[in-house]
């Protein structure tokens, strides 16, 4: 049969990312309490194309993840690429996985345990010259205005948040762990499920602990330049504001 992906292309355009998005495949990630953890994922791939070539072969791509079925890890992430590289014959290869990952949390005073699901990425490039990688989570957190807290007789303003940060690594780490130094840096953290007691405690931490999104963004990279595995970051946090028909936001970025 006739290959017109294969066909000239006289425009003399070349393309950056070409190939295929919103591919929703099953893929198992590691787990630090169970070992690992089946999820499903939503995968984009892509890799570049000359101005000479009319198009790329689309289900060469579904042809890679089916090699590595039951095998697609940040260990193998690059494997990945290069053979995705191989099989198109392309300089340059692009991968982004999404998928929701969950952890078990235990309620502050009634010990009530529940799964709370995050959302996590990993992204990455592969060409002749080099390799990129980078790992993501987005957290949701609860904020509480420290401006409404001084101003205010009675409470303060408070709102869900979320979180996001990405970053490049020289060794392994657990995602647990940067989803932690989110919680950490917040007013407090979400939960699943809260009993009322919890939901007193809750409460009571964030009035006690109030974080501009500001505050967030800055806590996050303080945490992380205490650790020199993280060569690179990105921060954003993104405040649901309850009394301004608005969101808050900050940004911040190592390099």
């Amino acid at each position: 049969m006739i290959d017109i992906q294969n066909q000239k292309d006289f425009r003399n355009i070349d393309i950056k990312k070409v190939g295929v998005k919103n591919i929703k495949y099953p893929i198992i990630v590691l787990d630090r309490a169970r070992g690992t953890q089946p999820v499903n994922a939503t995968i984009n791939m892509y890799v570049n194309l000359p101005h000479h070539f009319k198009g790329t072969h689309m289900s060469r791509f579904v042809e890679v993840l089916n090699d590595f079925k039951g095998q697609i890890s940040i260990k193998t992430f690059q494997t990945i690429l290069e053979k995705m590289r191989q099989k198109l014959h392309a300089h340059s290869a692009h991968m982004e996985i999404d998928f929701p990952y969950f952890l078990e949390k235990t309620a502050p005073v009634s010990k009530a345990k529940s799964l709370m699901e995050y959302r996590c990425l990993f992204t990455g490039e592969n060409n002749a010259e080099q390799t990129d990688f980078l790992v993501g989570a987005v957290v949701p957190v609860t904020t509480l205005c420290p401006c409404s807290k001084e101003i205010s007789a009675f409470g303060a303003h408070n709102q869900r948040s979320i979180v996001t940060v990405k970053v490049r690594f020289k060794k392994f780490f657990w995602i647990e762990d940067l989803i932690k130094i989110v919680e950490d840096s917040a007013s407090g953290e979400v939960y699943s499920l809260l009993k009322r007691v919890d939901e007193k405690f809750v409460t009571e931490k964030a009035y006690k602990n109030p974080k501009f999104v500001e505050d967030v963004v800055r806590s996050v990279a303080v945490k992380l330049n205490a650790d020199d595995n993280f060569i690179w970051y990105s921060i954003e946090a993104e405040n649901f504001e309850s009394i301004h028909n608005h969101s808050a936001y900050a940004y911040v970025e190592k390099g």
